[in-house]
């Protein structure tokens, strides 16, 4: 094969650094036309930074936020990988929930007011396949459809729509986003090309800073990696705006050794210092597949998932101890998210399988710390097919950070998440002149009779405007829509027919703009 046709098979859009894989291809286009120029300005001035913490693997929700308003029953489910009582962490302001014995430092920053856990995340129609959900989850699609850009990639689209053409640029000479710890995933993915590019692991950041290079090896492929390598440094410019913004920076906080997340996050903060005016940052850290051994058999405090999560909490406190030593924590909020949680009931291996539902921490200086939702309900028995009804979808969540964080317009959502989303309130819309009022404590939805054999009339309250109703099965999917329209404020209810349902335990849930509450109810024969 000629070098020249190497090249172009080999390079995709995204090869970008030598050291950093996975960037973008640039195209030198005049920059002096006033129609460019409105191409590649931004649509929106905003410094903010938002940071995506991809928990790979299903984390278990319910062994992390610890579910004390229904502990006895969380017992009975669980009885050979519960958390004593006595060792869940406290929460300020709450008794009805607390966290894993070994988040010391995510309970630090919620009783700081430095954290929001929002409740029982998820969506319509589950699925429990990693990849699959995995893929719903960065592309922010329903779980029917498949779409090929991610969600996070399509702002950045609309952002800075005629990427990668004339990139960079006086008005944006930084990478638009970032990956640590991998290529570049489909969240970053816009609709014709990658928006991100990707730091592969934190040793290559070093080489890059440094001025060195993993070695290749003394073949052909070695050789055309090599020669790979020093084009893309030749031609790229990003390359020496990272090297620059990392460099900048000499004194950082001490960050836990031996813990992948904080190496990740540390790189983050650095260059977000440096000045990188790039938006969206995106890490993971896994696996939280914990089928089996999930806790020590001799003391439940501990083992592999404890593990998991103390590195992710210790990473997290490190880093937003960071932000505030390095005076940029006003400018970075930060989110957790994992591709699904984890059944009610453990396994006979000491594990959890996969399930649907579970909580999501927001954490930064600018957030409207608390709990969002209420305590997932767990039933005095349950069966191990058995899961959390979602309360939030996912998409709620990144509409909200999209509105009040990024600052997007609220018409302009719609065209980024495929759809309309409720919004939350999760920040203080600081920058933005949005906030999205705090409503929850009454008592919105209900049923009558509970137990019901047949029948059941479903009381609501809407505040006015959209409203939607759901049935859901103990396994998370929705069974049925019974409204999803527009209402003007007060009181409604509807009969629902439920005759041709098995017996079991199902829930009533009800979206009203900001709103959402689930109820549980029995149909019995």
């Amino acid at each position: 094969m000629k070098r020249r046709d190497f090249i172009k098979s080999s390079l995709p859009v995204g090869v970008i650094l030598p050291s950093l894989i996975n960037g973008f291809a640039l195209k030198a286009f005049g920059l002096n036309s006033s129609l460019m120029n409105s191409l590649l300005n931004p649509v929106t001035d905003t410094d903010h930074v938002l940071v995506l913490i991809q928990l790979s693997g299903g984390n278990d929700g319910i062994n992390t936020v610890i579910p004390l308003e229904y502990f006895d029953n969380y017992v009975n489910a669980r009885p050979n990988i519960y958390i004593p009582q006595e060792k869940v962490l406290s929460l300020t302001g709450t008794h009805k929930i607390g966290l894993n014995p070994s988040m010391t430092g995510l309970q630090s920053l919620y009783n700081d007011g430095m954290l929001k856990i929002i409740q029982s995340v998820g969506y319509p129609q589950p699925s429990f396949s990693h990849f699959r959900a995995t893929d719903i989850w960065m592309s922010a699609s329903d779980s029917t459809q498949v779409v090929n850009s991610g969600w996070a990639g399509r702002y950045l689209n609309y952002e800075y729509p005629n990427f990668p053409n004339g990139y960079p640029n006086s008005t944006m000479a930084d990478p638009l986003a970032i990956q640590i710890g991998s290529v570049t995933s489909l969240t970053l993915q816009g609709p014709a090309v990658s928006m991100g590019m990707s730091i592969s692991n934190p040793t290559n950041f070093y080489n890059l800073i440094n001025g060195t290079q993993d070695p290749v090896s003394n073949t052909p492929a070695g050789k055309e990696l090599a020669f790979i390598r020093t084009i893309s440094q030749q031609t790229q410019q990003y390359a020496t705006v990272v090297k620059n913004a990392a460099t900048s920076v000499t004194q950082q906080v001490q960050y836990p050794s031996s813990n992948a997340l904080a190496d990740q996050l540390k790189i983050v903060a650095r260059l977000i210092k440096g000045g990188l005016r790039t938006r969206i940052y995106m890490v993971n850290y896994g696996s939280f597949d914990t089928h089996a051994n999930q806790t020590s058999s001799t003391d439940t405090t501990i083992g592999t998932h404890a593990n998991l999560l103390k590195n992710v909490s210790d990473a997290i406190k490190a880093f937003q101890d960071d932000l505030k030593f390095l005076k940029i924590d006003d400018r970075v909020i930060g989110m957790t998210f994992s591709e699904f949680g984890r059944r009610i009931k453990s396994n006979a291996s000491g594990g959890t399988d996969h399930g649907a539902a579970a909580p999501m921490f927001v954490f930064g200086k600018n957030v409207l710390s608390g709990v969002l939702g209420d305590t997932p309900a767990i039933a005095s028995s349950v069966s191990v097919n058995d899961n959390l009804p979602y309360q939030y979808d996912f998409r709620s969540i990144y509409a909200s950070l999209l509105s009040s964080w990024l600052c997007v317009k609220d018409e302009d959502l719609q065209q980024i998440l495929l759809k309309n989303f409720q919004q939350l309130p999760i920040t203080n819309g600081i920058g933005c002149n949005k906030s999205i009022p705090n409503l929850s404590g009454t008592k919105l939805i209900y049923n009558y009779p509970n137990p019901f054999t047949s029948t059941t009339i479903i009381n609501f309250i809407t505040n006015g405007g959209h409203t939607l109703i759901q049935i859901l099965d103990s396994s998370g999917r929705v069974v049925t829509n019974l409204t999803d329209k527009d209402y003007t404020a007060g009181s409604y209810y509807i009969n629902f027919d439920g005759s041709r349902l098995a017996s079991g335990v199902y829930y009533v849930r009800l979206q009203n703009m900001a709103l959402q509450q689930v109820q549980a109810m029995l149909k019995v024969q």
